[in-house]
């Protein structure tokens, strides 16, 4: 039993010694390693961070050397005296970590001197408790002690350092460390055979061109977001790489010798391109980041001086372009309402900076006499907006004379302030359509009407109010500017009943030729009531037509027709005393004198309509021949203008040929030096200049010849404006006959490869000269222009307009025609003494002033002629003249 006990503990002494040789091992092992690992891991810390590659190429080598002599130094110094730990030294671990005394692992390997058996059975004793003391060995964890020699953790720090290089250098470590353990011994320049091809893309929106870099380097202003795109090819080495700042990224391989790499810009940044640790080339990167538009307004926004148009100048710019500009309306009654939104039309596709001046006519918009704010918006090709400051104003609206239409207007309105409002205009189209007479009981009104009332009552869609406002509006114009239409329906009928009355009357009459009973005689005296009433019918129908008529003349501010005997049987004072004279016969029981006055009634009336027609006619034929004579003076300037760039041309060659004179007189005078004074690379020098000058003068040549083909084309044109002219006016202007004869002189000089300038600046002076006279020809035998292009109102007032029905105030007017200074319906026209023409705001300019416009329009184009003038004031010029 007791030799069982004791084999136990003594069974795993052996593996506990291993364990304690294996631990004291590694305290001595680990404190000799950490010198040459720590330099180790120094050189891994530097090669990863790419310090190497900082370095010029030939001091690469003598750094790793540096490395390996230090890591070898302390490697020698750490290993130095190393011995391998004995059994012994393990026995002495185990008793020091288990806290055994007296080394009971000696005792049991111990004998004793003699064979005494005493003494042998207490050396057995001992034995046995030496044995059960060891029972609990324990070999204890390494204390390698770096502590002491390391008291601040560089080991720690070093440690970290190496983790946060590693993510730093990502998928490059691999490349990084082969170049700092295999440095490549290179020059600094580039090889011959490299090729380097790099650009910047712009983005699309700023329709810029892309930019070449050079490859000497340099610096450049690009705009943000642009794309860099690099080439590069031939050499020797291995892969490129594309530093931005301190980013760098790999190139995309190609091919075997060929690579491509690819960059957004949007942030200013050195951009380098290296390769085997050189800098093939670098650039400074500046970034123009894109500014958002701007818009405002030049002057307040206000109604135009004329018509019923808004006056809106405005002013936008770009850095890059615009490709927008839009006016936004809302409405200051109802702010939540949808804005209104006006196109606004640019001068040229996406100009960087444009003004103008807009002239929207919205009266007929449903918040037209309403108060809105307006502001300008501007976009350029990024999507950014720009906004101008808000403006307020009432929109002009149409003045309406018709009480019908202004009661529709009316409705319009107030739907426009408060679209919720519906009963009222439920109301209030009631009330109108009950009353037919007020518009001349015109159906098509009527369903009108209808339609609206019953949509607002029926349609509870939001979109119904608007389409109920587009039909009023509709309505309202129909009103006021078809009201002729309407007079003449209703003339006509009360025409046809009043001869259907006549005609009645006539063939009781005719039957009853005898004694009248009492019945029959009041049956004549109501068909005679009725007949009256018929007249009193067409009495207020003519005096409505005739007002209609009068209103339709005032809005297209008509002239007044010729004066001839004629026109006396249709004046309304004659007009009224004819249905005064029916009425008279009428009640006088002679119905054919009734009947014979209503058919000269209808022949003066028929007589009125005849001559509005041709004076119609022969105010469109005037308007035809004049935009016919408007459309060959355009011809005429778009001649001078082309004529004008042909000049400028001409001075452009002149000016190259006198530079090629230039340098031929010192290349001469070159020539004439000493031979000791002459350059060494004369003879290749003047091959160059004499090449460069053989192909100047052939483009010189071609340049000619097709100008004397468009000379050629533009004097056939002018042929052609003069036959047109000539059939048109009946007389061509001089000057264009000497501007023909300027022209042919410049196409012969042109084909000669002479000099044309003079002729062609005589034919421009021509050209402005014959465009001066077809003008005033024009002006003498058509007019200033149709009379309703300038005016928008009417003019002259109507005669006996306040007059009743009863036509007592006609009555007492003197019955002979209508006197000097009226029109056909009584009003008074320019020539009439005292007339005033206080119904239009369109001046006519007197003699004077055309004749100070003529006077500045020749000086301009004089001016213009003068091709030496600055181009600022040239560009000015030509604007000036193109507008007016």
């Amino acid at each position: 039993m007791s030799g069982g006990r004791e084999a136990s503990p003594l069974r795993a002494l052996p593996r506990r010694r291993r364990l304690a040789r294996l631990a004291l091992g590694w305290e001595r092992l680990w404190p000799a390693l950490w010198p040459p690992l720590g330099v180790l891991g120094l050189f891994l810390l530097v090669a990863l961070l790419g310090l190497p590659l900082l370095l010029p190429p030939w001091l690469r080598p003598f750094l790793t050397f540096a490395f390996a002599l230090a890591i070898a130094y302390a490697a020698w110094r750490g290993f130095r005296g190393l011995a391998v730990p004995g059994a012994e030294e393990a026995d002495r671990r185990l008793e020091a970590a288990s806290g055994l005394a007296h080394r009971p692992l000696a005792a049991l390997a111990d004998r004793p001197a003699g064979d005494d058996p005493v003494a042998l059975a207490v050396w057995q004793a001992h034995r046995r408790r030496a044995a059960a003391s060891i029972q609990a060995l324990k070999v204890g964890l390494p204390r390698p002690g770096l502590a002491r020699r390391d008291p601040i953790a560089l080991r720690t720090g070093l440690g970290l350092a190496l983790g946060a290089a590693l993510v730093m250098a990502g998928t490059e470590a691999p490349e990084r460390l082969r170049r700092a353990l295999l440095p490549t011994l290179g020059v600094t320049v580039a090889p011959p055979a490299l090729r380097l091809e790099a650009w910047v893309t712009p983005p699309a929106y700023t329709g810029a061109a892309p930019i070449f870099l050079d490859a000497a380097g340099g610096s450049l202003t690009v705009p943000q977001g642009s794309r860099l795109q690099v080439a590069l090819s031939g050499g020797s080495g291995g892969a490129p790489e594309l530093q931005l700042g301190t980013e760098a990224s790999p190139f995309r391989a190609l091919d075997a010798r060929s690579w491509a790499a690819e960059a957004r810009l949007d942030q200013g940044t050195r951009l380098a391109i290296r390769r085997d640790g050189f800098e093939v080339a670098a650039w400074t990167l500046t970034v123009q980041a894109d500014q958002p538009p701007t818009a405002r307004f030049t002057e307040a926004p206000a109604r135009a001086p004329r018509g019923l148009a808004l006056r809106l100048p405005w002013r936008a710019e770009d850095d890059w372009g615009l490709v927008n500009l839009a006016a936004e309306f809302r409405l200051v009654a109802r702010p939540q309402a949808p804005a209104h939104v006006l196109e606004i039309n640019l001068p040229s596709p996406q100009p960087r900076e444009a003004q103008g001046i807009s002239a929207p006519d919205l009266s007929a918009h449903p918040w037209a006499g309403l108060e809105v704010e307006v502001q300008l918006r501007a976009r350029d090709a990024a999507g950014q907006e720009g906004r101008s400051a808000t403006a307020r104003l009432t929109l002009p609206e149409r003045a309406f004379t018709h009480p019908v239409a202004q009661a529709l207007i009316a409705i319009r309105r107030g739907l426009s302030l408060d679209p919720t409002a519906r009963p009222p205009a439920q109301a209030e189209l009631d009330r109108l359509s009950a009353e037919p007479e007020a518009f001349e009981h015109d159906t098509t009104t009527f369903l009108a009407l209808r339609a609206s009332r019953h949509r607002l009552t029926r349609d509870h869609r939001p979109e119904a109010v608007g389409e109920v406002q587009e039909t009023l509006w509709e309505t309202a114009l129909a009103l006021e500017e078809g009201r002729a239409d309407r007079t003449a329906r209703a003339l006509e009928q009360a025409r046809a009943e009043l001869r259907a009355a006549l005609e009645q009357q006539l063939r009781e009459q005719q039957e009853q030729q005898a004694q009248r009973t009492p019945e029959q005689e009041q049956q004549a005296q109501a068909q005679r009531a009725e007949t009256d009433r018929r007249i009193q019918e067409l009495r207020d129908a003519v005096r409505r037509h005739l007002e209609a008529l009068a209103e339709r003349l005032q809005q297209e501010n008509a002239e007044s027709m010729t004066s001839d005997p004629q026109n006396r049987l249709m004046d309304r004072r004659d007009l009224e005393r004819r249905t005064d004279r029916m009425r008279e016969a009428n009640r006088q029981q002679r119905p054919q004198d009734a009947e014979r006055e209503l058919a000269e009634l209808e022949e003066m009336l028929r007589a009125l309509e005849e001559g509005r027609s041709a004076r119609n006619e022969a105010q469109e034929r005037n308007r035809q021949q004049r935009q016919r004579g408007q459309q060959q003076m355009g011809v005429v300037q778009d001649m001078v203008r082309r004529q004008t760039g042909m000049l400028d041309s001409g001075h452009r060659r002149a000016e190259a040929e006198a530079q090629r004179r230039e340098a031929d007189r010192r290349a001469q005078q070159l020539q004439n030096r000493a031979p000791w004074a002459r350059p060494q690379d004369q003879a290749p020098q003047q091959q160059q200049q004499q090449q460069q000058r053989a192909e100047a003068e052939s483009e010189a040549r071609a340049e000619s010849t097709r100008e004397a083909r468009t000379q050629r084309a533009l004097r056939r044109a002018l042929g052609e404006v003069m036959q047109q002219f000539g059939d048109l006016a009946g007389e061509i202007p001089a000057p264009l006959g000497r501007a023909d004869q300027a022209m042919r002189e410049a196409q012969e000089a042109l084909e000669q490869g002479g000099d044309a300038r003079t002729p062609q600046q005589t034919a421009i002076r021509e050209l402005q000269e014959g465009g001066r006279q077809m003008a005033q020809q024009m002006q003498r035998q058509f007019g200033q222009g149709e009379p309703g292009e300038e005016g928008e109102e009417g003019e002259g007032e109507m005669m006996g307009q306040g007059q009743g029905q009863d036509g007592q105030q006609g009555g007492q007017e003197n019955a002979q025609g209508q006197g000097q200074g009226r029109d056909p319906l009584g009003r008074r026209t320019r020539e009439a003494p005292g007339a005033q023409d206080n119904g239009s705001d369109t001046r006519v300019p007197d003699e004077a002033e055309q004749l100070r416009t003529r006077r500045i329009q020749e000086e301009l184009r004089k001016r213009g002629a003068e091709r030496g003038r600055p181009q600022e004031e040239l560009d000015y010029i030509d604007r000036l003249l193109r507008r007016f």
